[in-house]
């Protein structure tokens, strides 16, 4: 079958196709994160921003070409997370410009809209790194111009698989390009959630329909319709099933026979034998069953079975309570403000913790989104903070490198106050620049002072691994806690304070005077208190400040200064 061109029912279809396709591979896409840290969440910030301008666009009847094109710009401009979800919105930004003012679209006009696409994206980057989604796009625009100019097809299906095999080779080369995902092995995570987007919305012309509802089981929906439907639906076996087992009798067939057993009762099944152990991994509905049939090949060691629906409980009431305090936090902003008279400055800080809180409050922040490590706002998330902050000038502090995209992007929208972005990358960094503002000055000499006094300290975080890996000479094994800069990891120990001493000890230099240590919702003050203690003790001349951050995942912050 030969297809000259689409209309925007179609292209309304391909969107949609593309949106639910992401959605369906997001946590595998999580996964590729390089570093083995639990908040790998490209998957799920790319979903984010589709599905918010997926939304809008599933909202129309019988679109044109612009109305679809206005849809998909504005929902995944506002909806962006992350950088991922911020160069995925700038691609789309793009597309719908070049293909504005049109009908119906053949190869030409797709063709250059791509090519539109892919500057637009490098256009939104400071300074655009070759082995990303960036690379990858790219490559699609590159063929795309190839296929026309030498007028290679006229058929919009051969055009579009030539492009997109183009780009599945890039992507499988974006290792060679940057060397640390040769490191962790994988391919560029956010390349990957392009292509995926992109398989779903080309198997739509193919005749492959699928489910095109979008409007998932979100925190927000979950408050109204309940629990216990979601538990239900959302996870078909409830225990998380590991143990290793000590072998008595060689491990010839166990791996094969054990493995063909787990999966009859459960799914997730990982076995792997190695030197007289089994490792085994399951999700099941009943871990008896698994366990008796693994004493059959000898004794069980480091048994943990977790309940999968209670902690999805606990988590969906967590969220939900987020979302609710987040809101109530933003009414309450934004009516504390109205009746202020407006202010020269305001301020904005990305940050999570009930102690970090209170430490930027004390610091005069007018307005802190929840969120930074494990859960990116959105660009929308920025603007109605911005909307809350009665003032002229309003400082940014997005505290996290994958937000600071976001936080430019909300700037770019904003029409009536004047938004700067202090591009802090993570929580001592925000903190150093609003202790180094100074009223008296203008907002361009503090703009000045912040961003260069927070570069004067070094920063890192302690957390715990959620896969075996191997980076810069390092074995890392599951559980392991590590402690990482923003660039790399820098030391591996059997506890956080181990990772934590370890990853003090190679950023202290000479010129060191203070460490800070914030400590997470994982620890007690009396392990801070203790860290602090064997720091002085082990470098002469320090002093350690231990201040309360309870934020989640991360069991320390750390600053040097």
């Amino acid at each position: 079958m030969s297809l000259k061109s689409i209309d925007a029912k179609m292209l309304q279809k391909m969107f949609l196709s593309g949106a639910k396709a992401l959605d369906e591979k997001k946590e595998y896409i999580n996964e590729l994160n390089v570093f083995p840290v639990p908040d790998g969440d490209t998957g799920t910030n790319m979903t984010m921003t589709i599905i918010a301008a997926a939304k809008e666009v599933s909202s129309l009847d019988n679109p044109t070409i612009d109305q679809l094109g206005k849809s998909i710009s504005s929902g995944s401009l506002r909806g962006a997370r992350g950088n991922s979800g911020v160069i995925m919105s700038q691609i789309f930004r793009g597309f719908v410009k070049g293909i504005k003012g049109n009908e119906t679209l053949d190869v030409n006009i797709l063709a250059n809209s791509i090519q539109h696409a892919a500057d637009t994206a490098y256009k939104a980057v400071m300074k655009p790194k070759e082995g990303t989604i960036l690379t990858v796009a790219r490559a699609g625009a590159d063929k795309a111009m190839d296929l026309i100019i030498n007028n290679d097809t006229d058929d919009i299906i051969e055009f579009c698989d030539a492009v997109l095999e183009s780009m599945e080779k890039t992507l499988a080369k974006t290792p060679d390009l940057l060397p640390v995902l040769k490191q962790a092995g994988v391919v560029d995570s956010g390349g990957e959630g392009l292509i995926t987007f992109l398989r779903g919305a080309i198997g739509i012309l193919k005749g492959n329909v699928p489910d095109f509802t979008i409007t998932k089981k979100r925190n927000i929906n979950i408050v109204k319709s309940g629990i216990k439907d979601t538990v239900d639906t959302d996870i078909k076996f409830g225990y998380c099933t590991e143990f290793i087992i000590m072998l008595e009798h060689g491990e010839s067939l166990v791996e094969s026979q054990l493995k063909e057993y787990l999966q009859k009762i459960g799914d997730c099944v990982v076995v792997v034998a190695d030197d007289g152990i089994v490792k085994v991994h399951v999700h099941t509905n009943d871990p008896g069953l698994a366990i008796q049939k693994a004493l059959s090949y000898g004794s069980l060691t480091s048994m943990k079975i977790d309940n999968m629906r209670e902690e999805h409980n606990e988590k969906v009431i967590r969220d939900a309570e987020k979302i609710a305090r987040q809101e109530s936090n933003r009414k309450e902003t934004t009516k504390a403000q109205s009746v202020k008279p407006r202010k020269k400055m305001g301020f904005i800080a990305v940050s999570v913790g009930d102690g970090l809180a209170d430490i930027f409050r004390d610091l005069k922040v007018d307005y802190i989104i929840e969120g930074g490590q494990t859960m990116n706002p959105s660009t929308d998330d920025m603007l109605k903070a911005i909307d809350s902050v009665n003032a002229d000038n309003i400082f940014i502090l997005p505290n996290n490198s994958n937000v600071i995209l976001a936080a430019n992007q909300a700037k770019k929208l904003t029409k009536n106050k004047n938004v700067i972005v202090i591009p802090s990358k993570n929580i001592p960094q925000g903190i150093a620049a609003l202790i180094n503002y100074t009223e008296s000055s203008t907002v361009g000499e503090n703009e000045k002072n912040m961003t260069e006094e927070m570069s004067n300290i070094k920063s890192g975080q302690v957390t715990y691994a959620v896969r075996d890996t191997n980076i810069d000479g390092r074995d890392i094994k599951k559980g392991d806690f590590m402690g990482l800069t923003d660039k790399t990891i820098v030391s591996v120990g059997i506890d956080a304070k181990d990772a934590a001493k370890k990853l003090i000890g190679e950023l202290i230099d000479s010129n060191s005077e203070l460490v800070c240590l914030y400590y997470g919702e994982s620890v007690t003050e009396e392990e801070a208190e203790v860290l602090a203690d064997e720091v002085v003790a082990d470098h002469n001349g320090i002093d350690v400040e231990v201040q309360y951050g309870g934020q989640p995942v991360y069991s320390y912050y750390i600053s040097i200064e």
